[in-house]
């Protein structure tokens, strides 16, 4: 049996959104839109019973790995992922050069 406690990251295409799930509930959510190669991520969330145990950086990790994987560019308009971005330098070539500046990376 899996170990629940763990958070767990999906991406649900019907909804246009990665989800983090706790013991499968619905922790949080970022929303996206798919353009023309990249991921537009748009909204950030995370409920508030489950803020301050890091779900959020968790979810945006491994939405933008999974991005990453599967060759496409990020389009951070959320200002939660675009942050995580700037902190996590990483992921900038993610984020097409033409438009870093736009996103002030």
């Amino acid at each position: 049996m899996a170990d629940t406690s763990e958070p767990v990251v999906r991406d649900n295409p019907a909804q246009e959104r990665f989800e983090v799930l706790l013991d499968d509930e619905v922790a949080g959510f970022t929303t996206y839109q798919t353009v023309a190669g990249a991921v537009a991520f748009m909204h950030t969330e995370i409920d508030e019973r489950f803020e301050g145990q890091g779900l959020g950086s968790t979810l945006v990790r491994r939405a933008l790995n999974d991005v990453r994987d599967r060759g496409l560019d990020a389009l951070p308009y959320c200002p939660f992922v675009r942050a995580y971005i700037r902190r996590h330098r990483e992921y900038v070539d993610l984020v097409p050069a033409d438009m870093r500046h736009r996103f002030e990376l």
